[in-house]
């Protein structure tokens, strides 16, 4: 029996496509997208998941206060048996309500190395800020902005001739390798959290 995950997107969903790749290709054993989601019609994902054969949803955000528009979408979740939500490029801050629907079972990918340049345009404040490494995070999902237990990090360095399309590019790659490390981990069930700590177990032999 398989997994069931859901990805929510509101741009292109390169996440979502290198996630989908992982586990078309054995990667992340026992895993299944059974939906994607967004709350832009427009977003580029949905036509990536459509062609895919993989259903998708539109709940439009537009007006609605965070927890009500949270609301209508845990209801979509849960009614598709979802088990983990993978958040990939989701334009939105999650409500407490919707953390509580999925205790640990939500989780983002941030390009940049937590807890540096959280919010929008993380390269972008990496260049102004002149740090020599940046890289991007996979944590756990709380209620708070880009703020939730680490999974998974990956560095990159940053190039004197950097700009915000040469290390986003660098980066992105990165982040496609490591979201599926970061979703293998939580499907195993292999790890344990002290404070803000994830700490993988060894594999039982």
């Amino acid at each position: 029996m398989s997994y069931r995950i859901a990805v929510l997107l509101s741009g292109r969903g390169s996440n979502f496509e290198a996630l989908a790749d992982s586990i078309a290709a054995g990667r992340i054993p026992g895993a299944e997208i059974v939906l994607v989601l967004s709350n832009r019609e427009d977003a580029p994902g949905l036509a990536r998941a459509t062609a895919r054969g993989i259903p998708t949803r539109v709940i439009p955000s537009k007006g609605l206060q965070r927890e009500v528009y949270d609301k209508l979408v845990v209801t979509d979740l849960k009614r598709s048996g979802v088990e983990l939500v993978c958040l990939a490029g989701f334009m939105r801050l999650l409500s407490p309500y919707f953390v509580a629907s999925f205790p640990q079972r939500i989780l983002n990918i941030h390009p940049s190395l937590l807890p540096s340049f959280p919010g929008l345009e993380a390269q972008r404040q990496a260049l102004d800020y002149g740090v020599k490494f940046s890289g991007c995070t996979v944590h756990l999902v709380d209620e708070n902005l880009d703020a939730g237990p680490i999974l998974a990090q990956a560095i990159v360095p940053v190039r004197d001739d950097d700009t915000d399309a040469t290390l986003s590019a660098r980066i992105l790659a990165e982040e496609h390798r490591i979201y599926s490390d970061a979703v293998r981990l939580i499907l195993s069930g292999r790890f344990r959290i002290e404070g803000r700590r994830v700490i993988a177990l060894p594999n039982q032999s």
